[in-house]
């Protein structure tokens, strides 16, 4: 990929009253300039006008006839978000509009911007660290404070600031490892104070087990607490869904082994995001399909944090109790909602089976079909999320790749550690240190490749 081309994109969606072009590179300011005629007593060119100016005029098709009244901003390198030259063209939000202007710059000297590749200038032109350009793909797609803050703090170098500071401590050591290493013919000099290296190794190592232990919380809000909704056939489950979603997800029917596959979606309740999972009916059959997706409920049950085993009040509570020891080897380990349902059809209300009361399981009793007592669930279902409250400021993991560079050097840091203990040679310490250093590294774009590059941005918006 040509880096040093001049790009353009549409920087916003599809149907707003307002559309914004985007244009980086080192001609940008002059093909802008040929297409646009600003307005004014002052009419300056755009190459004559200061940085950060907002420029009220016309864009203007090949023709001479007028496109639009638009407002060019104007950013100058290196004080740009690209850290280039950049304009960024703001007209009214007509498809038409749009398009025309699109094809105008393209003619000009523009080609069309790749997803992402306006972030990932911004990293090549040292305008921020790549976990920081990550960041900028999760504060779009941040749909509570929660994930707003975590993308926010990374965003602004939070993350990078911890990393660094560890890098440097590693750095440090390693440095007084390999001094001596090269005065190793001199026995009685020790540059590296083993119980400082050890002190020291213990503290990144802390640091890099708090990182790595805030993933599964951050994983957790960023994509949403996982719950099943496991049970019989036919005992209320898919409603409870479409009510739980408020929208007619599933399918509703008195047919039995109607839900024949997995249905998951997403809400947020008093803003904490939930992953609800509708599953197959458990029972036995001979409907190879249904029974596919009866695995797939099994699944679904063991990835769950938290189950709600749907409980059909109008059936014997033997039904329930067998149910309950077929699946209860999965049950272990799991926060687990008995919910009862159909309580709208019955006088009185049966207690737990006891295998459940030994797995501390909680009761509710509802009517999902009458939308009857759904706010207990709801509030039980925030109390057993037990997400922790995210501050400004707070380092949270959620990325797969910083997780898994961060399990990486910290297994390194174990190694040195080991090493320190046992009296190993110093050589083999400084090469684990410098394995730790270069993980760091890694997810701060300190070490990359255009491979990783291309992975990172191609799932970046367009414009972005």
């Amino acid at each position: 990929m040509n880096h040093t081309d001049t790009i353009c994109a549409t920087a916003t969606a599809q149907g707003g009253a307002i559309g914004i072009i985007r244009v980086s590179g080192t001609s940008a300011i002059d093909i802008v300039n040929s297409i646009f005629s600003p307005i004014g007593k002052f009419a300056l060119p755009l190459k004559e006008r200061k940085s950060h100016s907002l420029i009220y005029g016309q864009i203007k098709m090949s023709d001479g006839e007028i496109l639009d009244d638009v407002l060019v901003s104007l950013f100058k390198a290196p004080h740009s978000y690209t850290g280039e030259d950049s304009v960024e063209i703001s007209c009214h939000g007509s498809n038409y509009i749009l398009t025309q202007v699109l094809h105008l710059l393209l003619a000009t000297g523009c080609r069309m911007a790749t997803p992402g590749e306006f972030t990932q200038r911004a990293f090549l032109n040292g305008k921020m660290d790549l976990s920081q350009a990550e960041a900028v793909a999760d504060l779009i797609s941040s749909s509570s404070q929660a994930t707003h803050r975590i993308a926010m703090n990374q965003m602004k170098g939070g993350f990078s600031k911890e990393l660094r500071t560890l890098r440097d401590k590693l750095l440090h050591l390693t440095a007084l490892m390999e001094l001596e290493l090269d005065f190793s013919d001199h026995e009685d000099l020790e540059f590296a104070d083993r119980s400082e290296l050890e002190m020291l190794t213990s503290e990144v190592n802390e640091v890099l087990l708090k990182l790595i232990n805030s993933f599964r919380i951050g994983t957790t809000i960023k994509e949403g607490v996982p719950v099943a909704i496991i049970g019989a056939t036919n005992t209320g489950k898919s409603t409870l869904l479409n009510v739980l979603l408020q929208e007619e997800k599933a399918i509703i029917s008195n047919i039995h082994g109607t839900t024949r596959d997995i249905i998951e979606d997403t809400i947020q309740i008093n803003g904490v995001k939930f992953r609800f999972i509708d599953t197959a009916g458990i029972r036995k059959t001979d409907d190879i399909i249904e029974n596919i997706g009866i695995q797939r409920s099994f699944v679904a049950l063991e990835k769950a944090d938290i189950v709600l085993l749907v409980q059909d009040l109008t059936t014997p509570s033997e039904v329930f109790e067998n149910f309950c020891q077929e699946v209860y080897s999965l049950l272990e380990g799991k926060k687990i909602v008995v919910v009862q349902n159909k309580c709208d059809e019955v006088s009185t209300i049966v207690p737990l089976p006891q295998l459940l009361t030994a797995l501390q399981a909680e009761q509710v009793t509802i009517s999902a079909k009458e939308n009857l007592h759904i706010e207990r669930l709801q509030e039980m279902l925030i109390r057993l999320a037990a997400l922790p409250s995210i501050a400004q400021g707070d380092t949270i993991v959620t990325n797969i790749r910083h997780y898994e560079a961060l399990k990486n050097a910290q297994s390194a840091i174990e190694r040195v550690r080991t090493g320190l203990s046992t009296y190993l040679s110093g050589d083999f310490i400084s090469q684990d240190l410098r394995e730790a250093t270069h993980y760091l590294g890694e997810i701060i774009g300190e070490l990359t490749t255009d491979n990783v590059l291309h992975h990172i941005f191609k799932n970046f918006c367009i414009g972005k």
